[in-house]
């Protein structure tokens, strides 16, 4: 017996259908994760003055939103932050971040309103980097 074309139609559309709840469901879990990798995520300050000279990369990546950054320590001081990379959605924002940890010479700076989660992700990186220089 030969499918009709209303029959095909109809379990074609529900593979479909199918198809796109499934990745829907990823889509959603994975936004989840995301928010809770931010939410869980910590910035200890290090004290910069215990910081050998030198120039340190280091990046955090919570998978809708990372960073690489390069930290240049001279003298006991945060001489400067580069934001090598930055993947956001709308938080590029956040990247004066990297000027205020120059400024106030420490990590544990203000996050930006409206880009909490770069902020943090930023921040993060800063303090990878500068584990680096302990």
């Amino acid at each position: 017996m030969k499918p009709s074309g209303k029959r095909i139609i109809l379990i074609s559309l529900g593979v479909l259908l199918f198809a796109c709840l499934i990745f829907l469901a990823v889509y959603l879990k994975r936004v989840a994760d995301y928010k809770k990798a931010v939410e869980e995520t910590t910035v200890n300050d290090i004290d910069i003055t215990r910081i050998s000279d030198g120039v340190f990369d280091g990046e955090y990546d919570v998978d809708f939103v990372c960073a690489k950054v390069e930290v240049t320590i001279q003298s006991g001081k945060i001489i400067s932050v580069d934001i090598l990379e930055h993947k956001n959605e709308r938080g590029s924002a956040a990247e004066i971040i990297a000027q205020r940890i120059v400024e106030e010479q420490k990590i544990d700076v203000d996050v930006v309103s409206g880009a909490t989660n770069s902020s943090i992700v930023i921040k993060k990186a800063v303090e990878n980097a500068l584990i680096q220089g302990n």
